[in-house]
């Protein structure tokens, strides 16, 4: 068995799957492949697959399975999987970085200090006490954000219209309704037709004048050019995020944008997530081998 390593692992990953068979990083052994590790930036779409014909396995080190055409896997045989739980704790902690950074002015006195600059009069900070978050997704990384958010003494409100009830945050019965009431608004929503551009011009205009975004979610959950403006016009306080439309960005409007704090998809690549996945990624493969 030939198992392609084709995106960033952990590493030693190589040698704890050694016993399973021949491990390869060599995506160009794509042929003879009957399992393939995936992130994010390997697209299974049905050209790619019919490049695999011996595959049988593909598993997503991650939450997100966007990337892998489902229908067409499941139609060629294709067990497809992911790794939902490793990236929880990584990915929640930093939305929470992100959400501090913002009102705190952290890059700005950062790099001023750098420059020689002395600007505390000019960087006003603003606490995260008292303040509303609203969980757009309150799923298993939407639910740690939750529990951070409760030490800092924040109010927890989510809408996620797949669950009747949640032990921390208070569900709103619309979108709408936790626009219009938070001032913090965090992402955690896979991308599907559904949520494909939810966070728009018509969705800005519903929010706080002064609300902050954080998207550790799908870049695609939301359309740049509308942010951008938003952002020049003061119709939002500030946009964080560590997720694209493409990885990199490409013309990006974000780059250039005013009160922005950009990463580069940094979210599940901790240290500790990423022997997390490997961990379960062997457990996949040897309940697979099993069945």
């Amino acid at each position: 068995m030939l198992i392609l390593i084709s995106d960033a692992f952990g590493a030693d990953l190589p040698e704890k799957l050694a016993r399973f068979g021949e491990v390869t990083t060599d995506t160009n052994r794509l042929s003879e492949a009957d399992v393939v590790l995936i992130r994010s930036k390997t697209k299974c779409t049905s050209e790619y697959i019919d490049q695999a014909p011996n595959l049988k396995l593909i598993i997503r080190g991650g939450v997100g399975l966007d990337n892998v055409d489902l229908d067409y896997a499941k139609s060629k045989g294709i067990v497809v999987k992911n790794t939902p739980k490793a990236s929880s704790i990584a990915v929640a902690e930093l939305a929470f970085a992100l959400m501090l950074a913002i009102p705190n002015h952290l890059i700005e006195g950062h790099n001023s200090m750098r420059q020689g600059k002395w600007i505390k009069k000019q960087l006003k900070r603003t606490e995260l006490f008292g303040k509303t978050l609203g969980l757009i997704g309150v799923g298993l990384i939407g639910t740690e954000v939750a529990k951070r958010a409760q030490a800092f003494g924040m109010k927890v409100i989510a809408f996620d219209k797949y669950i009747d009830s949640h032990p921390i945050a208070e569900l709103k019965g619309s979108l709408d309704e936790l626009l219009a009431e938070a001032d913090y608004i965090s992402l955690h929503t896979p991308l599907t037709d559904e949520t494909r551009g939810m966070i728009d011009k018509a969705a800005i205009k519903k929010m706080k004048d002064a609300a902050f975004l954080i998207n550790t979610g799908r870049g695609k959950c939301v359309v740049e050019e509308d942010l951008a403006q938003a952002l020049k016009d003061n119709q939002l306080a500030g946009y964080a995020t560590d997720v694209w439309y493409s990885d990199p960005p490409e013309n990006s409007p974000i780059i250039d944008a005013p009160n922005v704090v950009m990463t580069p998809h940094l979210g599940a690549s901790s240290e500790e997530n990423l022997e997390r996945i490997g961990i379960i990624v062997e457990e996949e493969i040897e309940a697979f081998l099993k069945n």
